[in-house]
């Protein structure tokens, strides 16, 4: 039986070249983003380190992404001011693609079309790995905090609800 070769993310590629450590984790994704019993106790473990990644506009700046623990919620007030806005809103669905690169379920802050401002969550800040989207529905990446904020020139803040 042959071996199904990885079809690289544009994420993936950029962790590969910058030399950072990763581990990838794939998991079935459905459209209605119910998970399996089997993988929520494949995934209990890494709860506390599953972030999400929201792709927001900024009333000064325009995109900023942030990246926060998968079970909070973002706080936009405290965002904008760490990004220097007055405003913040969420950016429309059917803007995400043509302005990231990267689509619904499939958001990573690694390699979007252009380097936009990141802040990670201060909460990611001292933790030994993170597990953040590599790019594509049903893959994930497993990588240091540091690594992230260095490969996406993010800083750490106070940004979760």
């Amino acid at each position: 039986m042959k071996k199904e070769k990885l079809q690289k993310t544009n994420a993936i590629r950029m962790l590969e070249k910058e030399k950072i450590d990763f581990q990838l984790h794939e998991y079935p994704w459905r459209e209605d983003h119910v998970v399996e019993q089997n993988n929520l106790e494949e995934l209990d473990d890494s709860k506390q380190k599953l972030y999400k990644t929201i792709v927001t506009n900024g009333d000064k700046t325009g995109i900023v992404v942030a990246c926060i623990l998968g079970t909070s919620e973002i706080n936009l007030k405290a965002l904008a001011k760490v990004s220097g806005n007055k405003k913040m809103e969420l950016l429309q669905l059917s803007e995400l693609e043509k302005t990231t690169g990267y689509i619904r379920g499939g958001c990573s802050p690694i390699g979007m079309k252009k380097l936009f401002p990141v802040y990670l969550s201060a909460k990611a800040e001292n933790l030994d790995k993170i597990i953040i989207s590599a790019g594509r529905r049903g893959f994930q990446v497993e990588l240091d905090p540091q690594d992230l904020k260095k490969i996406v020139h993010a800083k750490f803040a106070e940004i979760e609800a």
